[in-house]
């Protein structure tokens, strides 16, 4: 779980380059601070690869000043292509008959070091840009909703963001997760 050398240079050109193009996301926030905290972290530069590699399209999107991290969250306009058409999480998908899904949201994520989006953080980035209007994105899903075989998803349509729910052992085409990762 390191980067070769060339992959964290090349990591971190695409980051800066979106940091850059993006900084209404980020106001106030400088990038040579970002960049030191990330070479510090070479396990969370990788976990920020992944996402990337996943089509997610990772960006600062705030700073927690009382813990020192920067908040980094999927920023892709749809959910990430290369997490969408799984089930919520391990138990959804062993409770599949047929057409099992390859992967399941939450351990997805696990195994990148990232966590799904609350509905709290999916809407704090939607005034950051328009995102998943034609995707949805699986969301952290309370116990006691999960417990009754329930799992939640948002989108944005006309103009508002929507949390929905659905069996967590479904999956579509068009229904992947968003990560968020503190560095």
């Amino acid at each position: 779980m390191k980067l070769s050398p060339k992959q964290r240079e090349e990591l971190l050109a695409t980051l800066k380059s979106r940091f850059e193009k993006n900084m209404r996301r980020h106001k106030g926030l400088a990038w040579a601070n970002v960049q030191a905290k990330l070479e510090a972290n070479p396990g969370k530069l990788w976990s920020l690869n992944e996402m990337e590699r996943t089509g997610g399209e990772p960006d600062v999107v705030g700073r927690d000043k009382k813990a020192g991290e920067y908040v980094f969250f999927d920023c892709s306009a749809e959910s990430p292509s290369g997490r969408r058409s799984v089930c919520y999480d391990r138990e959804a998908q062993d409770a599949r008959k047929e057409f099992k899904p390859k992967d399941n949201a939450l351990d997805m994520a696990a195994a990148m070091g990232v966590e799904l989006l609350t509905e709290g953080q999916y809407r704090e980035l939607q005034p950051l840009g328009e995102f998943d209007l034609k995707t949805s994105s699986w969301i952290k899903t309370p116990s006691d909703v999960r417990k009754l075989g329930g799992a939640l998803f948002c989108d944005r349509r006309y103009g508002y963001v929507f949390v929905y729910h659905n069996g967590a052992e479904s999956y579509y085409a068009a229904r992947g997760f968003r990560g968020s990762l503190r560095v």
